[in-house]
C-alpha cells in the first residue's frame, strides 16, 4: 500500500498533463500510485497517460467509455487508489516539487489526521507567479472548497461516502463535508504545494453560463446532510454566504439576466437555514439576507465607481510616488553622506540572489560582517530571495534611498532606473560569463542580437564602473576592448560563484544528488542549452525522449534550459529519466551532481570546466549561430584551448559519443586540460575572500 493515491481526472488537457504527471513522478518522496483517468478524451489525453503507465509500474491508466465531468472522473480514480491517503489533482495543474515529502511530515507530525489541508500558487500564461490566498491558520472551511488542495485519508473517505458531484462545483460538497465531519483531526500545511494553471483560454472549469446556478444546489445538500456535531451547519453558514456572494459578484460567471434568479433562490436558501443569532458581516451579506437584489446592485454600482475613482487615484498616486523618489533621490545625493558599511548587489537583471554578487555577498557577510548587504530584486522575483538576506524592491523609495547613500555597488548586470554615481562610490561589474558569443560594442556588427540596444547608454554604464571581474586573461582582454573606458581597472580574481567547485565535498554532492532523486549508481548527464537571440522560446535541437532513452535506465538526463526562459522548459517529453531543471535555484549544484556536461554554446562551460569532468559540444546550428551572434573563437575546432571535449553536430553523432564511450578519452581528457587552463587559471576556491578583501577589507 503505498502512502499517497494521487488521483488526475483528465478532458482536453493534453498540452498540459505531461508535464502535470512528471511533477508527481518526480517527487523526492516516492512512496505514492499515480491513476490517470481518462474521461474519454477526444485528444492524445489516454496515449499520454498509457505511456506512462508502460514505462513507470506507480502510474496506472483508468478508462471511462465516455465522458462523466470531473467529478465522477476523481471519484473512477479514488475507485481504484489503494494509497492510504487520497490526493486529487487538475491534468493542467503542478504538484510543486517536495510537496509529497512535506505532506508526509505534517501528516506524521500531527498523528495521520483524516484531513491535511495545504497551500497553493497559480500561474498565469505568461509565467508569473502569485500567493493563492488561502489563509491555512484560521478556520479550514475558509479554505477555498477544492480537490486539489487536500489530502484525505482513504479510509476516511469511503467510510463516510464521500463523493465528488456529478456537474459544477462538484468539489464543494466533499471538501466541506470532510472538514465538518473530521472535527479535530483536521491539520493544515502553511506551503504552496500545487501550483494552479490559469490558461488563456479559461478552460472548461471557468466557463461563464448557467451552470453557475448549481452551487446553490449544492450548498441545500450540504445543509441538509447529517453531521456527527450540531453546530455543523451553523460552522458553515458564514462561508456559504461569501461564496454564494462570490459566485454572483464575478462578472466573468453567471450571465447578467440570471444574476436576479441567482440571487433570489440564493436568499431563499440561506433564509431557510440561517442559524439563530446570526448577524450579516456587510452591506452585501445584509442585502443577500433581506432578499433585496435592488439593493445590492446599488452596492455594485457604488463599489464600480468607487473602484474607478481608486484607479484613478492609484495612476495619480504612482505618478505622484515617482516624481517623490525622484525628488527624495535628488535631495540625498545633493545631502546625504555615503554609508562606508553599505553595499548595494544585484544580478540579472534583479532577478534575485545568484552568480557571482551572491557568492560575495556570501563572503562578505563572513569576512566583513560589518558591511550591510542588501540585493535588489525585481517585485515580481522577490518570492526568490532567500531567508536572512536583506533586499529592496527595485525603484521603490527605498531603493533609491540606498542607490544614494551606498559606498559599494556589485552587480553582473545593471542597476534598474538609471543612477547617478555619486564621487565615492566604487561599482563592481562582476558580469556573469567567459565570452564565447560577441559581446558589447563587437555586438555592432551583429544587429540580430542587440534588440534595439542603445550603445550610446552602454558607454555610459561602462564609464561608472570601478572594476571588471575577469575569470581568465580571455575575458580581460575582451572586457577592454568591447566596453571601452577609462574609468575601469580589472580584478583578475576569477569568479566566486565557482569557489564551489573547490569547496564542496562528497557529502555536498550526495545530497544534492539526492535532492534530484538520483539513485544509488546512477550517472547524471546535465543538458544546458543557450539562448538565441533569433528564435522565441525553448526549442532544443534534440530529441529528448530518444535521447534518454538510448542513454537508458543507468542514466539521469537534467534539462536546464536559459534563465530567459523563466521557472521550466515547458518540455513535451515524459521519459522517466528527463528531469526538468530550469527552475532550480542554484545552477551550480546541477553542476556538481553531473557526471558530463552536455552543451552547445552556453558560458555554463567554462565554469563546468573547473570541475574536470566531460564536457560535450552538442552543436547542430554552430555556422547559424556564428553568423547570427558572432563568436571569439571557433568551438568546434578541435584545437587545445577552443574546444573542451567531445563534439557532435547530428543527434545520432551525440548518441554515439554516448553509446561508444568516446565523451570520455584519453583525447577528450587532453582537450578539456588544455581549455581548463586557458579559462580557469584564477579559479581555485578563493575568488569570493579576494574580492572581498580587495574591495571592503583594503586588499588585506
Amino acid at each position: 500500500m503505498s502512502r499517497f493515491s494521487v488521483v488526475v481526472p483528465a478532458h482536453r488537457v493534453q498540452g498540459y498533463l505531461r508535464e502535470c504527471l512528471d511533477s508527481v513522478l518526480g517527487q523526492s518522496f516516492g512512496d505514492l500510485e499515480l491513476i490517470v483517468v481518462d474521461d474519454a478524451s477526444p485528444d492524445g489525453c489516454a496515449d499520454i497517460a498509457a505511456a506512462y503507465a508502460r514505462r513507470d509500474p506507480r502510474a496506472h491508466l483508468v478508462r471511462l467509455p465516455e465522458r462523466r465531468g470531473a467529478g465522477p472522473a476523481r471519484n473512477a480514480g479514488a475507485d481504484r487508489a489503494t494509497g492510504t491517503y487520497l490526493l486529487f489533482l487538475d491534468g493542467d495543474d503542478l504538484l510543486l516539487p517536495g510537496a509529497l515529502a512535506a505532506a508526509d511530515a505534517a501528516l506524521t507530525d500531527a498523528g495521520d489526521p483524516d484531513v491535511l489541508l495545504f497551500g497553493h500558487d497559480r500561474t498565469d500564461w505568461w509565467g508569473d507567479v502569485r500567493a493563492g490566498g488561502d489563509d491555512l491558520t484560521g478556520d479550514p472551511l475558509a479554505v477555498t472548497p477544492a480537490a486539489w488542495n487536500r489530502a484525505v485519508r482513504r479510509d476516511f473517505w469511503t467510510g463516510r461516502h464521500l463523493a465528488f458531484s456529478t456537474g459544477p462545483y462538484e468539489a464543494v460538497v466533499p471538501a466541506h463535508r470532510a472538514v465538518l465531519h473530521a472535527g479535530d483531526r483536521v491539520a493544515a500545511l502553511d506551503r504552496a504545494c500545487v501550483r494552479r494553471r490559469e490558461r488563456r483560454d479559461g478552460g472548461c472549469a471557468h466557463a461563464p453560463g448557467e451552470r453557475h446556478l448549481t452551487v446553490l444546489d449544492r450548498y441545500e445538500d450540504l445543509f441538509t446532510a447529517g453531521y456527527d456535531r450540531p453546530d455543523a451547519a451553523a460552522r458553515l453558514y458564514p462561508h456559504a454566504v461569501r461564496h454564494l456572494l462570490a459566485v454572483v459578484g464575478d462578472p466573468g460567471g453567471l450571465p447578467r439576466k440570471e444574476r436576479p434568479e441567482f440571487f433570489r433562490r440564493a436568499a431563499r436558501l440561506l433564509a431557510a437555514h440561517r442559524p439563530p443569532g446570526h448577524t450579516p458581516a456587510s452591506p452585501e451579506e445584509r442585502a443577500l439576507a433581506d432578499g433585496s437584489h435592488r439593493a445590492y446592485r446599488r452596492l455594485e454600482r457604488s463599489a464600480a465607481r468607487g473602484a474607478a475613482l481608486r484607479a484613478q487615484l492609484t495612476r495619480r498616486r504612482k505618478q505622484l510616488a515617482d516624481r517623490v523618489k525622484r525628488t527624495a533621490y535628488r535631495a540625498e545625493l545633493r545631502t546625504a553622506r555615503l554609508d562606508p558599511h553599505l553595499a548595494v548587489y544585484g544580478a540579472y537583471w534583479n532577478r534575485g540572489v545568484a552568480c557571482n554578487p551572491a557568492a560575495i555577498h556570501a563572503k562578505a557577510r563572513e569576512l566583513a560582517p560589518h558591511v550591510r548587504g542588501v540585493f535588489v530584486v525585481s517585485y515580481h522575483h522577490r518570492h526568490r530571495v532567500p531567508p536572512g538576506v536583506e533586499h529592496v524592491v527595485a525603484d521603490s523609495l527605498g531603493y533609491w534611498r540606498l542607490m544614494a547613500r551606498a559606498t559599494y555597488l556589485i552587480n553582473n548586470s545593471s542597476f534598474p532606473g538609471g543612477f547617478t554615481k555619486r564621487p565615492g562610490q566604487v561599482y563592481l561589474q562582476t558580469h556573469h560569463g567567459t565570452p564565447l558569443k560577441k559581446m558589447g560594442m563587437d555586438q555592432r556588427r551583429y544587429p540580430a542580437s542587440t534588440h534595439n540596444l542603445s550603445f550610446r547608454r552602454l558607454l555610459a554604464h561602462v564609464d561608472q564602473w570601478d572594476y571588471s571581474l575577469s575569470a581568465n586573461p580571455h575575458s580581460t582582454e575582451t572586457w577592454e576592448r568591447v566596453y571601452p573606458s577609462a574609468s575601469y581597472r580589472a580584478l583578475e580574481l576569477g569568479y566566486p560563484r565557482n569557489d564551489v567547485y573547490f569547496t564542496a565535498t562528497a557529502d555536498d554532492v550526495a545530497r544534492v544528488r539526492e535532492e534530484l532523486g538520483v539513485q544509488e549508481g546512477q550517472k547524471v548527464l546535465l543538458y544546458a542549452p543557450t539562448h538565441r537571440d533569433y528564435q522565441k522560446g525553448f526549442l532544443p535541437r534534440l530529441d529528448l525522449e530518444r535521447f534518454a532513452t538510448a542513454l537508458g535506465p543507468a542514466y539521469v538526463l537534467l534539462v536546464r534550459a536559459h534563465y530567459f526562459y523563466g521557472a521550466d522548459a515547458d518540455l513535451a517529453a515524459t521519459h522517466p529519466g528527463i528531469v526538468d531543471v530550469t527552475g532550480h535555484p542554484r545552477v551550480e549544484d546541477l553542476c556538481l551532481a553531473a557526471d558530463a556536461l552536455v552543451t552547445d554554446y552556453s558560458s555554463l562551460m567554462f565554469d563546468y570546466a573547473c570541475l574536470d569532468r566531460p564536457i560535450v559540444i552538442y552543436a547542430p546550428d554552430w555556422q547559424a549561430y556564428r553568423l547570427a551572434r558572432g563568436t571569439y573563437f571557433d568551438l568546434l575546432s578541435g584545437r587545445e584551448g577552443e574546444t573542451p571535449g567531445a563534439v557532435a553536430t547530428t543527434e545520432d553523432e551525440l548518441v554515439a559519443l554516448f553509446r561508444d564511450g568516446a565523451f570520455d578519452t584519453d583525447a577528450t581528457t587532453r582537450l578539456r586540460s588544455a581549455f581548463r587552463a586557458r579559462f580557469c587559471p584564477y579559479d581555485d576556491g578563493g575568488a569570493a575572500e579576494r574580492v572581498v578583501r580587495h574591495l571592503f577589507l583594503g586588499g588585506a
